[in-house]
């Protein structure tokens, strides 16, 4: 998706929320359903939803992890229909390969602890942030978060060196903006 919204618009300057919008809901629209987002107020549980669907489970970082993607996937967008449907119905539960991996790399990965284990919020953004706004944090802003690249579970998956830029880059400017 990433490569796609690069080659459609300028990663510099272009936001991908906007990008997702104009390419999702021309889609929604001609099957008949409406897109939402998950930027959008009021916020929608998108990961409880991604579960439900499953496409993964938590993982101790509060993201959801997928047992094939891991750590490297978002929820951009979902389609909503007006009843019921049986889209997965029977599909097996995916297995949680949190529970395979007994180091738990992501947890001690981290170099200020923005991440706690078994709390209600594991991730404390403004412990993140501020590390981000020191000289330590452009390691991280130019490499990606380090709990997230330690997780051994879809390496294979992982964004490339601009795709972690970009999302940081949003992430950090998100919370840094009065």
């Amino acid at each position: 998706m990433f490569e796609r919204f690069a080659q459609e618009r300028d990663p510099q300057t272009d936001l991908l929320d906007d990008w997702c919008e104009a390419t999702l809901d021309p889609l929604a629209a001609g099957a008949g359903l409406r897109a939402v987002y998950p930027w959008q107020k009021p916020y929608l549980p998108f990961l409880t939803w991604a579960r439900k669907a499953g496409a993964g489970q938590a993982s101790p970082l509060g993201m959801n992890i997928h047992p094939v993607y891991g750590l490297w996937h978002g929820f951009r967008g979902a389609l909503i229909f007006e009843g019921p449907t049986d889209l997965g119905a029977g599909a097996p539960a995916p297995s949680h390969p949190c529970q395979s991996c007994a180091e738990k790399p992501c947890l001690s990965a981290c170099p200020v602890d923005a991440f706690v284990k078994d709390s209600e919020l594991p991730f404390d953004p403004a412990r993140c942030v501020s590390y981000l706004q020191s000289t330590g944090g452009i390691s991280c802003l130019n490499h990606g978060c380090r709990a997230r690249l330690a997780c051994p579970i879809g390496r294979n998956y992982a964004y490339t060196p601009e795709q972690i830029r970009f999302h940081l880059s949003a992430f950090y400017r998100d919370r840094t903006v009065n």
